[in-house]
């Protein structure tokens, strides 16, 4: 009971902190990205819902541009009924709530596995630490799923689902199987894990995105600097801390 309240204590005071920093470096970093890329796709839904000149259309085509104008009335009302934060302080408030709930459930994970090999230490192992989380959770999937700005279309959830759950799961094996087994096989086993999701492959997008390139990959660059900001901070924080609640 004393070990899970340390646990429990440790994940979360590090992942308040590191959800706090990662807000932080989000605002600067991905959220400008994200506006833009929020403006340029709220430009071409406006572009593809306007209408076209009835008085030149032929019969079919009055008919197709009607029923055009009909769906994209009814997923825009449909749009409007579906909650999301206002821009400003409501949008900023979430996504810290967001960070500090995420940030709190990966600390569980790292400081939990970590205490099945003795506990961390130091802020240099815990940083280590960070950096396996980093490549488990953040890396290792973005190869395959790169991070979606809006404006990007993604592949069918589920897939996307299935193949990141499967992609963190054979690294995070493969990463430890280096890590802790001093066989020769059980490194042939490893890359052999971590290199199978990409060789089966990612689910596919079924369309083009419809952002510009430079804007798109920005975003992704961003998104993983960001993560590995935010692992880095999580894994230190934490082997700064266990230590001393450990001790208590």
């Amino acid at each position: 009971m004393h070990l899970f309240r340390n646990i429990v204590f440790t994940a979360a005071i590090v992942g308040l902190l590191a959800g706090l920093a990662m807000t932080a470096i989000q605002h600067f970093g991905t959220q400008p990205l994200i506006v833009k890329a929020e403006v340029v796709e709220q430009a071409n839904a406006a572009k593809a819902a306007e209408p076209h000149d009835h008085a030149t259309a032929g019969a079919h085509d009055h008919a197709a541009v009607t029923a055009t104008e009909e769906a994209a009335a009814s997923g825009h009302e449909h749009g409007a009924d579906e909650w999301e934060p206002a821009d400003g302080i409501e949008r900023f408030s979430w996504t810290l709530v967001a960070n500090i709930v995420s940030g709190i459930g990966f600390a569980l994970l790292l400081v939990a596995a970590s205490e099945l090999r003795g506990g961390l230490t130091s802020w240099r192992e815990g940083l280590l630490w960070g950096l396996a989380g980093f490549a488990v959770f953040t890396l290792a999937p973005s190869i395959g799923l790169p991070p979606e700005a809006p404006g990007v279309e993604g592949a069918p959830l589920m897939d996307r689902q299935i193949w990141w759950v499967a992609t963190a799961i054979a690294t995070a094996v493969g990463l430890a199987l280096i890590a802790f087994s001093r066989s020769p096989i059980a490194a042939i086993a490893a890359v052999a894990l971590i290199a199978a999701p990409h060789v089966v492959g990612a689910p596919k997008p079924p369309a083009p995105p419809a952002i510009p390139h430079d804007l798109e990959h920005g975003f992704v660059v961003a998104v993983i600097v960001t993560g590995f900001l935010f692992w880095a901070i999580l894994g230190a924080l934490a082997g700064v801390l266990r230590p001393r609640f450990a001790g208590s």
